[in-house]
């Protein structure tokens, strides 16, 4: 009993450590889909790699169905089946669910296509757990890896070079960081910039109410 008491920060460091090997994937992943999206105003959704292309399509018959100029239009663009479609006189909108769009207006094709970045895009969709059940608790037990590994790191060393002094120290900066932030900005409140959320329902209306002016699909 005396010799566990004796070794419990042997212990603590030897499960601290284990920890830090387990989070280093996770931390990864948030880090770096965390710095993209503070910077999604300036650098644009890096999750996707988009490219525009112009094709040759034969002009659609006014007389065939919806539904075949939907297919002959999808089948050209090659995209596969769209999630939304759109006509209105010689004109095809076609959307599909990754934001791809294909565009046939007489003649012309244009194929506006959006393809997930290998890492960044997976990393960004992980971000956030809206929507996925099974991650969001696999990101919670994470969240708490992190608070056991702040906790457990407070009490690793003894002495000035542990909470006694140099650790007090350091954690008071850290606090002070966040909390100097939201002193001097003024707090959520004060800002009155619009969120993405905001441009995206404005648009997303917007959008909605052009789409109901136009006659409506027949499929």
């Amino acid at each position: 009993m005396v010799d566990v008491k004796k070794r419990w920060r042997a212990w603590l460091r030897a499960i601290h450590r284990d920890c830090g090997y387990l989070a280093i994937g996770f931390t990864v992943i948030y880090a770096v889909s965390g710095i993209a999206q503070n910077h999604i105003e300036d650098w644009g959704d890096v999750s996707y790699k988009a490219s525009e292309r112009t094709l040759a399509i034969v002009a659609i018959p006014a007389d065939i169905s919806d539904a075949e100029a939907v297919q002959r239009v999808a089948t050209t663009a090659g995209l596969g089946a769209p999630s939304a479609s759109l006509r209105a006189g010689d004109e095809i909108h076609l959307d599909y669910p990754n934001g791809s769009k294909a565009t046939a207006i007489g003649t012309q094709l244009t194929v506006q296509s959006r393809e997930r970045r290998a890492f960044i895009g997976l990393a960004n969709w992980l971000h956030t757990a809206r929507g996925k059940k099974a991650w969001k608790f696999i990101s919670d037990a994470f969240a708490v890896l992190l608070l056991y590994l702040a906790c457990s790191g407070i009490f690793m060393i003894k002495g000035r070079l542990g909470l006694k002094w140099r650790g007090a120290l350091l954690i008071s900066v850290g606090v002070a960081v966040p909390v100097l932030y939201v002193a001097l900005a003024g707090g959520p409140d004060s800002q009155h910039t619009t969120s993405p959320e905001d441009v995206n329902a404005t648009s997303g209306s917007a959008e909605h109410s052009q789409i109901k002016a136009l006659p409506p699909e027949d499929n």
